[in-house]
């Protein structure tokens, strides 16, 4: 009688099993944090993503490092809040609108429901009744009841900025449409207005903003230098030049170095500047040049790169210590939004007004000496002044105080403290944006809308045709009546900046239906200690997004809201998603998948054709340098996804795209798949392990070494290594033979904890392996496998195959023996393999009694020294 073959194993189908895995999740909500009980909280968040309606590799790093950690922490015990949402307000939407005529709204919500369904298929750990979406009233109606809370507390005004005008759309113009100083719409050259606009007091905070740096260890220090330098604070001079030629007011400047005064050799001052204005009231060119001057725009990154321009003015500024007079310009690098609008121009030692005054021939004088020649470039550090009577001979600080004591013994000027931070222009003239709550009445004046009133509410039958504000134009709904007197008024057609929405979502996160703004009770909960346990995200969002954020957390606290002082107690910056483009011979570009290497060089595979290889930058939906997620997850799934991003580079670094490193994430949890396989069909054993041998000894301790490494590295962020890791421990288990009673023991309980070890980057396939071993708690439910005796009952008591897990035990973890390495006078001459618990004595001993050492020791020895476990340092005796 023939024996029937067994059943072959089942193949590892990751779209299936995942699918499964993320219903239950879902449906026995797993994830859902709410306050209260003994767990210690910890609140995890990633950076929430503006919906453009397809989700990138930059996404799925983002969250992917974000769910490894909530994961972790919960399974160490913690009670973890780990929310999602939409920055779902912003120009885009309005763009698309006039685009595909439709309405921002519906393309926003339906591109949140696409990317919604996707990222749901990567199994991310979210709580998703704490979502929130920026465009509902939901949302931006508590957002307004909190600007009248700021505006009560005297941190919101109404005050006049320059702004970028398009004279043909009639609109404000965000930096970035102005293109070659022309509306990118319209084409019409761009005018610099001032309009009136709502401001946050920011720079009431600036002081605490720049002090809390300093209580923020778990933020990288090039962010906290990022924010310091985006603050600008400087201690300086400012004084008042007299002006001759018929303008009367004194022209006032500020200066971070009043050291080089002496070298001043003309001034500057902003097309808008009084003095600008009164030149062009006397000449139809200086109005000429301001008109043009003004089409830069407000962006200083653009006007920083423009080339430098400047119009003669009749006006001279007389020189406070030499009493000599210097040409006043009208330059079209100086803003009037920065400072005083004016500035005294030192050639030799700046490199902008360096360039200036090369172009329309100006003097270079040399005022600190720094060993260069500064008609040739100019010297911008510190030295010693020379050519300045009043300080010849000083160092920089010493000058600068010098000069500063004379001005204002003298009365000229006064040193100050001065920020580069101003405050922060809240105000967009869009449609898709919060309604700004206020309304504009002729005999009241500005009125806030009374709080019984909110939300208000964007209208929806709107047209876009690109000229002018929507609201504006809009025929009925900026009619209202004055909440005040009663008589006719306008509403606000003003919306707000969208970085406001960015602002304090990781607040409205934790009551995400409450009628008031913020529950103050599940605030206080989640925001003790640290605030936010670790925040993630990009470095492109380090100065106004986390400033703004810090700013408003401070506010709010002053409000009376228990946020805290700051909002996230640490931050990660993770890198970029970067790839080689490969561009065809007519221009198109092709995914890596369609793209086949051989010997260095890149051939179509579906044709046969040679492409070009472009340099590696950063991945973007016009280059197809990456492979779309909806893509991958189809041929790969989640977990292959989710360990190729973890594996391929640390987090803080740029992670190269690599078909093959995704192939190779994918081959490795096909061998776990299988090596599971087998296991399952291992008997279940507990009781007090058998004596090992040599090799199996050195698997189990393995073992625990594995859990002490991959813990440390989920602790600090080191997820490429804890991957590396686990790979390690998989070998040293496929290493033996499975089919020795003991050797199985030992690769099951080996597994076992691979499993676990493995979960937070890999959940689905950890999970399904995990329930066909038999356990009964899932083992998203399970906790870490460095516990306390407490945690370790808990866990007893939750599954009956407690015996089979493994818990870290250091004693198990030690090496039997260690490598010693041996020197003399600093040199190693010897590597002795020892008993890892040999003592002082015995090491000194076996160290000086190898033949390899005793030949440099012909006198004996001097001194020797242990560093215990890995080094004996010998001195020869002379």
């Amino acid at each position: 009688m023939n024996t029937p073959a067994p059943a072959p194993a089942p193949k590892y189908t990751p779209r299936e099993i995942e699918t499964q895995w993320q219903t239950k999740w879902f449906e026995k909500n797993v994830f859902l944090a709410e306050p209260g009980g003994d767990r210690p909280k910890y609140y995890v968040l990633e950076m929430l993503p503006y919906p453009s309606g397809q989700l990138h590799m930059g996404h799925v790093r983002n969250y992917t490092l974000g769910d490894v950690l909530a994961r972790y922490k919960r399974a160490r015990g913690f009670n973890v809040m780990h929310p999602m949402g939409w920055d779902a307000f912003g120009l885009p939407a309005e763009n698309a609108a006039m685009k595909r005529k439709t309405h921002p709204k519906a393309w926003t919500l339906n591109n949140i429901a696409e990317m919604k369904k996707v990222m749901q298929q990567f199994g991310w750990s979210y709580d998703w009744s704490k979502e929130v979406t920026s465009c509902l009233p939901s949302y931006y109606g508590p957002q307004q009841a909190l600007f009248l809370d700021m505006y009560e507390k005297g941190l919101v005004y109404r005050g006049e900025a320059l702004v970028n005008w398009d004279p043909v759309d009639q609109t404000v113009l965000a930096n970035e449409q102005v293109v070659d100083g022309k509306g990118w719409r319209s084409g019409a050259p761009v005018e610099r207005r001032k309009l009136p606009q709502w401001f946050m007091k920011i720079t009431q905070y600036a002081d605490q903003l720049l002090a809390d740096l300093d209580t923020l260890p778990g933020w990288p220090a090039r962010v906290k230098t990022m924010q310091e330098n985006w603050l600008g604070k400087s201690r300086g001079l400012e004084f008042s030049f007299k002006v001759t030629g018929g303008y009367e007011a004194p022209l006032t400047v500020f200066t971070t170095r009043p050291d080089t005064i002496y070298g001043a050799t003309f001034c500057a001052v902003a097309p808008e500047h009084p003095l600008a204005q009164a030149a062009a009231a006397r000449n139809p060119a200086a109005a000429a040049f301001i008109a043009a001057a003004s089409a830069l725009g407000t962006a200083q990154e653009i006007i920083d790169k423009a080339e430098k321009q400047g119009f003669l003015t009749p006006f001279k500024a007389v020189h406070p210590l030499t009493g000599g007079e210097l040409p006043i310009y009208i330059a079209n690098f100086v803003l009037m939004t920065y400072g005083t609008g004016a500035l005294m121009a030192v050639p030799a030692h700046d490199e902008r007004d360096y360039e200036f005054a090369k172009k329309y021939s100006l003097p270079i004088v040399e005022v600190v000496a720094g060993g260069t020649d500064v008609q040739e470039a100019p010297y911008a550090e510190a030295g010693v002044a020379i050519n300045s009577p009043l300080i010849d001979g000083l160092a920089t600080d010493a000058a600068k105080d010098t000069i500063i004591a004379a001005a204002e013994a003298q009365g000229w000027g006064r040193g100050v403290t001065n920020w580069r931070l101003r405050d922060w222009g809240i105000s967009r003239q869009r449609y898709w944006g919060c309604p700004i709550p206020f309304i504009h009445c002729p005999s009241c004046g500005v009125v806030p809308v009374p709080r019984e009133a909110l939300p208000v509410q964007l209208p929806e039958d709107v047209e876009f045709t690109g000229s002018g504000n929507p609201l504006a134009n809009h025929p009925t709904w900026k009619h209202t009546r004055c909440p005040s007197c009663g008589g006719q008024a306008e509403r606000e057609t003003d919306t707000m900046d969208t970085f406001m929405d960015s602002s304090w979502y990781y607040l409205r996160y934790l009551c995400p239906t409450a009628a008031d703004p913020l529950d103050k009770a599940k605030v206080g909960y989640w925001m003790a200690g640290k605030g936010v346990d670790q925040y993630i995200g990009g470095v492109e969002h380090a100065v106004l997004h986390l400033l703004y954020a810090r700013f408003f957390t401070k506010a709010l606290r002053d409000c009376g809201y228990p946020v805290g002082n700051e909002p996230f107690g640490a931050l990660l910056t993770q890198g970029m998603v970067v790839g080689n483009s490969y561009q065809k011979a007519d221009g198109t570009y092709l995914y890596p998948s369609q793209v086949e290497i051989k010997d260095g060089k890149a051939f179509e595979k579906a044709t046969g054709d040679a492409v070009t290889i472009l340099p590696v930058e950063k991945i973007s939906k016009s280059k197809n340098n990456g492979d779309s997620p909806d893509a991958l997850l189809a041929r790969y799934g989640a977990d292959t996804l989710r360990l190729f991003i973890l594996f391929t580079a640390p987090p803080e670094r740029d992670l190269e795209w690599s078909e093959a490193a995704i192939e190779g994430a994918w081959r490795f949890l096909n061998r776990v798949w299988s090596l599971g396989q087998r296991v399952k069909d291992l008997p279940s054993i507990t009781g007090p392990m058998p004596n090992y041998s040599k090799e199996q000894s050195r698997v189990w301790r393995k073992i625990h070494q594995t859990i002490d490494k991959v813990t440390r590295d989920l602790e600090n962020f080191q997820y490429n290594t804890m991957v590396a890791a686990i790979m390690e421990l998989f070998n040293d288990l496929t290493s033996l033979d499975i089919e020795d009673p003991v050797s199985a023991r030992v690769v099951r309980r080996g597994y076992i904890t691979l499993l676990q070890l493995l979960n937070p980057a890999c959940p689905h396939i950890t999970e399904e392996i995990w329930e066909q071993l038999g356990f009964r708690v899932p083992i998203s439910n399970m906790y870490w496998l460095q516990v306390n005796s407490t945690t370790r009952k808990i866990v007893e008591e939750m599954d009956e195959r407690f015996g089979e897990l493994v818990f870290y035990d250091e004693n198990e973890a030690k090496e039997e023996e260690i490598t010693l390495v041996v020197q003399v006078n600093g040199k190693v001459r010897a590597k002795l393999v020892v008993p890892h618990d040999i003592g002082q004595a015995e090491a000194i001993a076996q160290a000086q009694a190898a033949p390899e050492v005793a030949t440099w020791l012909p006198n004996g020895v001097a001194k020797a020294v242990y560093v215990p476990g890995r080094l004996v340092n010998l001195v020869a005796q002379a």
